[in-house]
């Protein structure tokens, strides 16, 4: 693979017990594909040691940024923060991973790859030949799964997977992706971006997801709603609303 300029945007909330393992797992893919850069955002959502261990890290570690966001509201403010700093630092392509264990790093170098390749965006899919859904909660399985059939159902789109937080963009894509104003605030956000994106080069990569956590939370099931019948009206309206 050839070396990338590329950055990672990471949002950090109460990872202290996690911390240690994924951040090991992280520097080994880093060494193994050079050129990247880790954009670490933490915000007021973290009550433990988290701020504190990324701080240190971009101090030990020059690969790490620690990026304190206090004005962040959602988890979605969060993403946009970190592709916000990897943007204006100039790299070719811009990743999103999860920083609670969700997303192994060791994906990483095929969604580099599948820029490099000429594609614009590369989703993770636990749905397609060689992906995974492990240790996640019935809950979770059946929102994920039930999320992905109304979008494709509802929106048209073309995606196995439109659930999924681990994802990479080229940066005239991202650009345009800064520029456009989200309605999502929780877990729609991966769809809306899936949704926006699908008449732009896209690939699906195979990632083995772990999800630790079983919570989705009355808000974030609601916002989803309101967004996919939004779009789902907007589309049956004849509007288009599309990123590329």
């Amino acid at each position: 693979m050839k070396t990338a300029n590329y950055g990672i945007a990471i949002p950090m909330a109460n990872e202290e017990e996690g911390f240690a393992s994924f951040i090991e797992s992280l520097k080994d893919t880093l060494d193994n594909v050079p050129g990247g850069k880790v954009y670490l955002v933490v915000d007021r959502a973290s009550t433990d040691s988290t701020p504190d261990l990324c701080s240190q890290l971009a101090q030990d570690d020059s690969r790490f940024v620690y990026v304190w966001a206090p004005e962040n509201r959602n988890v979605v403010d969060a993403y946009l923060r970190g592709f916000k700093e990897a943007f204006h630092a100039g790299h070719d392509y811009i990743v999103e991973m999860d920083g609670g264990g969700s997303h192994n790093p060791a994906a990483l170098p095929a969604f580099i790859r599948a820029l490099q390749e000429g594609n614009q965006c590369a989703f993770g899919s636990r749905y397609i030949n060689g992906g995974s859904l492990n240790d996640s909660p019935l809950k979770r399985r059946v929102l994920s799964k039930f999320g992905s059939f109304l979008a494709r159902v509802l929106l048209g789109c073309p995606m196995r997977d439109v659930t999924s937080g681990y994802e990479a963009f080229t940066r005239p894509i991202m650009g345009k992706i800064l520029s456009y104003s989200l309605r999502s605030k929780a877990h729609f956000y991966q769809t809306e971006l899936r949704y926006l994106l699908r008449k732009s080069d896209w690939i699906e990569v195979p990632i083995h997801y772990v999800s630790p956590s079983p919570r989705v939370s009355q808000n974030a099931i609601k916002n989803s709603l309101q967004c996919l019948f939004y779009y789902t009206f907007r589309r049956w309206s004849g509007k288009k609303d599309i990123i590329r």
